[in-house]
């Protein structure tokens, strides 16, 4: 099938709601058949997400997620600040949260959180030769406690209770399969 039988063309945009994370958008948008609709989409920053591995162990954070109304496990990441390119921001954001650095960093790939909503995408990356700087750099509404957990028993938890968060999965997924070519 051709790709002009499913693309819509956007004919305007209303901007609903602003706010420090993201843009709410009401997006007039034509089928490619003509027949008009109205869609909500989100524009956010991108995202990075780092995969840090020390030995046999990944480094992670738990902290409060508002959305689930809960702790939740998460490897290191935040968003990409204006300017900064997504290595530099996966970098700064594994130091801020970990308290290290990384000696080797690998872009794995990205992804869109939710195509149907959303237009950012999360950036992932794998992170080896770790060193310790001794402390995390916190943002000011940030209270995150950083973790050393057995790299099986995250795979084995992902997307439990306690691993609640989807792009976590993706990012796990990624590191996985770069993994295994490397084998």
């Amino acid at each position: 099938m051709e790709d002009a039988k499913l693309t819509w063309t956007e004919k305007s945009k209303r901007e609903l709601l602003k706010t420090v994370v993201l843009t709410v958008n009401e997006i007039d948008s034509e089928s490619p058949t003509g027949e008009n609709g109205t869609y909500i989409v989100m524009d956010a920053p991108d995202w990075v997400i780092v995969v840090p591995r020390l030995g046999e162990n990944f480094l992670m954070v738990r902290q409060w997620r508002h959305g689930n109304k809960s702790l939740s496990i998460e490897f290191p990441g935040g968003v990409i600040n204006k300017g900064e390119k997504p290595e530099e921001a996966a970098e700064r954001e594994m130091e801020e949260e970990t308290g290290y650095k990384a000696g080797n960093i690998v872009y794995l790939g990205s992804a869109n959180p939710n195509p149907a909503l959303m237009r950012n995408h999360a950036h992932f990356f794998a992170a080896e030769d770790l060193v310790a700087t001794g402390e995390q750099h916190l943002d000011e509404d940030e209270f995150v406690e950083y973790l050393q957990i057995p790299c099986d028993e995250v795979y084995a938890k992902i997307g439990s209770e306690e691993y609640p968060h989807a792009l976590m999965m993706g990012a796990l997924l990624k590191y996985k399969l770069w993994k295994e070519k490397q084998l």
